[in-house]
């Protein structure tokens, strides 16, 4: 019997050898550990490339840091705080469904503690940032004109287009020579208000004045920067849906003020300052902490 029981003690503590190999530690962190699996979760999560892994660890690390500062400083989040997070989450992003909450979830394999510990955590290092770095950046005036005037060409106006687009669907695809025919004698506007299946096509498929990109896909927006006022693309087709477009009208930028930058201005000189002063914070923060990366 005793020697059984050594022998299914034996296989254990191989088979618990055999799962730290697998999966491994990706670094530690004082007396924390980072497993290579939480680094590919995390990576999984915000959709980061296998390249990204070195990356994505040197961030939990420093998420590691912040959170055992937030411990130091006795910076905790009440639960009533979290709850309220979590009902503003799940009314938002799910429509106040919390099936689908638990749904997505189950998709993810993660349990509802793993993921308001999560959120708890978030909350946590967010405040404790913002206590050490954000609360204490503002942006002087002679910082803010030096911005202004050393980076000009972050301060000039959106380029804008209108272009008028005829969109068709899997099911209509035969149409298009049909459609390429009618242009020959008819004013896009009017073949787009008959053939196209597109958000404006009562308006003649015309979208006025925009960002391509806050309305077409790449492929879409790549066609029209390289079109002359207007040229009428060919077909392009995506997924099964093929495009049309025509450009109307370009405005291009135009050199802002430095009223008119001035909120941009002062953006960009409390980020540059905030991400030095983080970093110094950061830096401080592993100088006092056992750090070891595998």
């Amino acid at each position: 019997m005793k020697a059984k029981y050594l022998l299914v003690f034996s296989l254990l503590t191989a088979l618990d050898a055999f799962a730290v190999e697998v999966d491994g530690i990706a670094a530690r962190v004082g007396s924390s550990v980072i497993l290579k699996s939480d680094v590919i979760g995390e990576m999984r999560r915000a959709g980061a490339g296998a390249d990204k892994y070195a990356v994505v660890r040197g961030e939990m690390i420093e998420r590691e840091l912040m959170l055992k500062a937030a411990a130091k400083a006795k910076l905790q989040m009440q639960d009533w705080v979290v709850e309220n997070r979590v009902r503003e989450i799940v009314t938002r992003v799910f429509g106040g469904d919390k099936n689908r909450f638990k749904a997505a979830l189950a998709k993810d394999r993660v349990t509802f503690p793993e993921w308001r510990q999560r959120l708890k955590d978030d909350m946590v290092v967010a405040a404790i940032r913002w206590q050490m770095v954000d609360k204490t950046v503002s942006a002087s005036p002679s910082d803010m004109r030096k911005e202004y005037e050393s980076h000009p060409e972050r301060y000039v106006s959106d380029s804008r287009v209108t272009v008028s687009a005829i969109l068709v669907g899997p099911d209509d695809v035969a149409k298009k020579p049909e459609i390429d025919e009618a242009l020959k004698t008819e004013p896009f506007g009017e073949v787009a208000k008959k053939y196209s299946s597109d958000a404006r096509a009562k308006d003649g498929g015309q979208w006025k004045d925009i960002k391509p990109e806050d309305v077409f896909r790449p492929e879409v927006c790549a066609e029209i920067a390289k079109m002359k006022k207007g040229e009428t693309s060919k077909w392009i087709e995506l997924d099964g849906w093929n495009f049309l477009v025509r450009k109307d009208d370009e405005t291009t930028g135009a050199k802002m003020t430095f009223e008119q930058a001035y909120d941009a201005v002062a953006e960009n000189v409390r980020k540059e300052l905030a991400d030095k002063r983080y970093r110094e914070w950061i830096d401080r923060l592993k100088s006092e902490t056992y750090i070891k990366v595998y």
